[in-house]
């Protein structure tokens, strides 16, 4: 299998310390073997594309994959371009708390923090 592995840091995506450190922890949880984190973007939302993270088993030969703070990542060719150089990070307080992509591709955004254009 041979998978593409970013390593510019410009042009991958990133996990800050507190996302990989939850994800991690949400992993273990699952106590799942070969888990990986997957991303992709989706047509739909409220601003025209929306975001979608969730644990996956499989990965694909055409899989863009990066590896940070013990975290796989694996992201589809068509969603990658959507999330060049974006930024996903972990809020854990009473206002706010979660997961939240910071994506400089994004023209604009939608109140939920969940869709892009």
């Amino acid at each position: 299998m041979s998978l593409f592995t970013v390593t510019d840091a410009r042009s991958q995506f990133l996990l800050t310390d507190a996302a990989a450190a939850k994800v991690r922890s949400l992993m273990e949880a699952e106590e799942t073997p070969d888990l990986v984190l997957r991303v992709a973007v989706r047509p739909g939302g409220c601003s025209g594309f929306s975001y979608e993270m969730f644990f996956d088993t499989e990965v694909a030969d055409d899989d863009v994959r990066s590896t940070q703070g013990g975290v796989t990542v694996v992201i589809d060719p068509a969603s990658f371009g959507h999330l060049r150089g974006a930024t996903l990070d972990y809020r854990d307080g009473l206002t706010d708390a979660g997961f939240h992509i910071s994506n400089p591709n994004a023209q604009r955004t939608c109140g939920c923090g969940q869709s892009f254009s």
